[in-house]
């Protein structure tokens, strides 16, 4: 779950990479049961601070787990220090805090789906489910 700078942009036949966007990489999942979670890299809950994004992931079909990077536009950018900002929120503050600097999570990766575990199938086929859908 870590971005690693590279000499050479070009990458090795079988490689595949994502841009780093300027954001807090973070795992979030649906069990069958409900429950919810959007974790990041070090296992910090995430959601309490970011509603919105938490609010996203009920939406997903019943377990199933995404990797990806949770961002905030401002400006037509990139606004890490926004998101930053919205790490010390928690109650009505993050919730007002979702109407002046929302957060979006930018899916990399399709982990589980409907409770199959697809982490040991080529990315290949894990970014093509993911971008289905």
């Amino acid at each position: 779950m870590r971005a690693v700078p590279v000499n050479d942009p070009a990458l090795p036949a079988g490689w595949a990479a994502q841009p780093k966007w300027d954001g807090y990489r973070a795992l979030a999942g649906r069990w069958a049961d409900g429950r919810v979670a959007v974790r990041s890299r070090n296992g910090s809950d995430l959601a309490r601070a970011f509603p919105e994004i938490e609010e996203a992931v009920r939406r997903l079909p019943d377990d199933t787990a995404v990797d990806g990077e949770l961002i905030v536009w401002a400006a037509g950018r990139l606004a890490f220090e926004h998101l930053q900002q919205r790490m010390h929120h928690r109650g009505a503050a993050a919730a007002r805090a979702t109407v002046e600097f929302p957060a979006h999570m930018v899916a990399f990766d399709l982990l589980r789906v409907h409770g199959s575990d697809l982490t040991g199938r080529p990315f290949s086929e894990r970014y093509a489910a993911l971008d289905e859908g």
